[in-house]
């Protein structure tokens, strides 16, 4: 690997014949369709060859040189090069000794090692495992490396196009011109390298490659380009050689420990319009990291939760068209900077979850669709590769290399960012063929089915190799079918993810709350179905973007009522979700109850926000946060039928629900009753499984959340009247759109 080929012989590389004087045809012919950037082994041509009496030849394409001088790199003229036609430039030494070659352009001089002097960069072992679609051998084969080849730093180009006749790298060193630098082809893997000593941090760059029809495509990012230029610049960029700086040891090793159930809030977040600068510029992750964390940490939540942040071309699209997957958006900084925000999280104690799409890519021609001038990533007939909803295209999850660059993908994001969980965006789509097809518009699988078997291996794959690495990591569905096992194990048949977006629990409770309360009474089922299946998955509770978007409104906006109405019945939600079984999950804005819908060109109402009746509910959220991580039978008993009891699932008149969240462990049960009505409910008696004074610990209509103050006082005794299937009750003062929690003093 990464050897220096000074010492070959030029027999080895080329035809013998082309060093008798009488016979240099075959030689210019080659050199000449070389020099107009046409298909041909530049390796066995260019650079340094061993002649048989021992001399060194050594041959460089350099277009627009005016003239071509060997050096001795520690200094020192070695020999003049001379033109033979079209950029082509030949000199000899009289014995194999390293070199540079001395430049003149019509515009300056310039000393570069040639890149045309080192061998083989690849080991066979890591090509046949990148051809196998292990995405380990992607993530260490592919992209922009830098490396050494014996003293000589540089960065090592390689990229997958096994149906390319020609491939070059262009870019800032070359003056974009893409007969300067062809690339060797490595027929084990399809994947094609070269090593270009010396070049610099944050040096452009793309892959100029010709189709096998003799069609040159336009200039390609790399796939696996590790930093992108900022959009609407579409280059890639060689990454700093330089390790990251992490200083979240102690974070680290708590998550890999981390086996234990514990308290999931997340925080979602759109990082291009939370917050903006005085200028109204996007802020760069160090002045995010500098805002959010503060606030994050006041609200409580455990993680926040990143719209997609992998590169992606279109801002419209809020990120989930990308096209960089293994390289964060240039937007906010370079990679350097959001792995500082990533540490200054977890230093803070907050975890970061990214969403990551998996589902499909958009079809810039800078990007991956006929990467080589066939269906390469994608599938070739539309029916299996092209995303209608979205127009984008579909990954071809069957081809081996596909699949490990995207598992290479998960791998860098979690091993080289140290983020805490992916959330796989659009499962749905990736399980089903027919998914969004009318008849006849999608090709059934190998046994006449419409599931798709490969992205479902895909996803096992996935799952189990996160797993198996990095335990403690999360990886999350959005998956809104009865798919079953998504989050089973993959050796008990499912799926293997670690959680599942609960979209029927989000779709069924929102219907109902943004009826006017007096209809409620006829969907009393909308807020309890979600426990006939709470426990079939380990669910995330969603109030995500997707809710306060495309006319939709935003979450108050969908409340009924006046003004203090809709901020009541958002409070009394948003505690009845607290103390639901499942983790929680809510966009930005929510937690204070903006009144518009989400604006991805600007930012959430921060002057709202501030007014005392915004305010207040942003207030509650952070006291509910705080009793989810104080209270272990808020969490606990997320995802088994022990951790809950129904008290009153029944009253539909009333609109009333009461329930009662075990700690499987043995800790204080709490109550939670929940009012969906404006009318004040005084007496209401719920059945609790233990005698004694029970303390409010939480009332939404409390005045320091903008509530009217009813309520118990601080609390109340049972008494001894069977109610619920327990000998013991309270009689309660459920204030108007309210919910209590309520928990027995030990």
């Amino acid at each position: 690997m990464n050897e220096r080929a000074g010492e070959r012989t030029e027999a080895a590389t080329a035809d013998t014949t082309e060093y008798h004087a009488t016979d240099r045809e075959p030689a210019c012919a080659e050199l000449l369709s070389l020099a107009r950037g046409e298909p041909g082994d530049a390796f066995a041509w260019l650079g340094p060859h061993r002649l048989p009496d021992g001399r060194q030849r050594v041959r460089a394409l350099l277009p627009g040189a005016r003239a071509v001088t060997l050096v001795d790199p520690r200094g020192g003229r070695l020999a003049s090069m001379q033109p033979v036609g079209e950029g082509v430039f030949e000199g000899e030494l009289p014995a194999p000794v390293d070199y540079h070659l001395r430049i003149d352009w019509p515009l300056g001089q310039e000393e570069i090692a040639d890149a045309y002097a080192y061998g083989a960069q690849l080991d066979e072992a890591v090509l046949q495992r990148l051809r196998d679609g292990d995405g380990e051998a992607a993530r260490a084969a592919l992209g922009a490396h830098h490396v050494r080849c014996g003293d000589v730093p540089g960065v090592r180009f390689a990229v997958w196009a096994p149906n390319a006749q020609r491939v070059a790298v262009v870019g800032d060193f070359n003056g974009w011109d893409g007969r300067r630098h062809p690339m060797r082809l490595r027929h084990t893997a399809g994947v094609w390298e070269i090593f270009l000593p010396h070049l610099a941090e944050g040096a452009r760059y793309k892959f100029e490659i010709t189709a096998a029809d003799g069609t040159r495509l336009p200039h390609k990012a790399d796939p696996l380009a590790r930093w992108a230029e900022l959009p609407p610049a579409t280059a890639s960029r060689v990454p700093s050689a330089a390790p990251f700086e992490w200083q979240d040891g102690d974070w680290m090793a708590r998550r890999g420990a981390a086996n234990a159930p514990a308290p999931l809030s997340i925080y979602e977040l759109h990082a291009a319009s939370w917050r903006r600068d005085e200028h109204g510029q996007l802020l760069g992750w160090d002045a995010l990291a500098e805002q959010l964390i503060p606030y994050i940490r006041e609200l409580g939540f455990t993680h926040i939760e990143l719209l997609p942040v992998t590169e992606y071309p279109f801002g419209g699209s809020w990120g989930y068209q990308p096209l960089g997957m293994y390289a964060p958006t240039a937007r906010h900084g370079d990679p350097r900077a959001f792995a500082r925000f990533v540490d200054a999280c977890h230093r803070a104690g907050i975890g970061v979850i990214l969403d990551w799409v998996s589902a499909h890519f958009p079809g810039d021609e800078h990007g991956l669709q006929r990467f080589d001038g066939t269906a390469l990533y994608e599938h070739a007939d539309p029916r299996e590769g092209f995303h209608r909803d979205w127009n984008t295209l579909i990954y071809n999850y069957g081809r081996h290399e596909v699949a490990g660059y995207l598992v290479g993908s998960a791998l860098e994001w979690i091993e080289r960012f140290h983020v805490d969980g992916l959330r796989v965006d659009a499962v749905a789509s990736m399980l089903y063929r027919d998914y969004s097809r009318e008849e006849g518009e999608w090709i059934p699988n190998a046994h006449g089915g419409r599931e798709n078997l490969e992205a479902t291996a895909f996803l096992r794959r996935l799952n189990a190799e996160v797993g198996a690495r990095f335990p403690g990591v999360m990886m999350i569905a959005e998956e809104s079918t009865a798919w079953p096992g998504v989050t089973a194990p993959v050796e008990q048949g499912g799926l293997g993810f670690t959680h599942k977006w609960n979209m029927g629990w989000m779709h069924d409770t929102l219907e109902y709350l943004k009826r006017d309360p007096i209809h409620r009474t006829h969907h009393h089922g909308q807020m309890t179905f979600g426990l006939v299946y709470a426990f079939s998955e380990r669910f995330v509770l969603p109030l995500s973007h997707d809710e306060v978007v495309h006319g939709k409104g935003s979450l108050l906006a969908r409340m009924p009522g006046d003004d203090w109405q809709r901020r009541a019945n958002l409070r009394a939600y948003f505690a009845f979700m607290w103390a639901h079984p499942g983790a929680k999950l809510l966009f930005m804005g929510g937690e204070f109850g903006q009144p518009g819908e989400w604006d991805h060109d600007a930012t959430i109402d921060w002057a709202r926000a501030r007014t005392p009746e915004h305010a207040g509910l942003a207030r509650l959220l952070g006291d509910l946060n705080a009793q989810l991580r104080a209270q272990p039978a808020l969490w606990r008993g997320d995802h088994v039928p022990e951790g809950f009891e129904w008290s009153v699932g029944d009253d539909h008149h009333n609109s009333v629900f009461a329930f009662v969240r075990h700690d499987p462990h043995g800790g204080p049960p709490l109550l939670a009753v929940s009012n969906f009505t404006p009318v004040a409910r005084h007496g209401y008696r719920v059945g609790v499984p233990l005698a004694g004074h029970w303390r409010e610990i939480l009332n939404t209509d409390s005045h320091h959340y903008g509530g009217s103050d009813a309520g118990n006082a601080g609390g109340l005794p049972t008494t001894a009247v069977p109610m619920h299937g327990h000998a013991q009750s309270l009689s309660l003062a459920l204030p108007p759109l309210s919910t209590l929690y309520l928990q027995a003093t030990p």
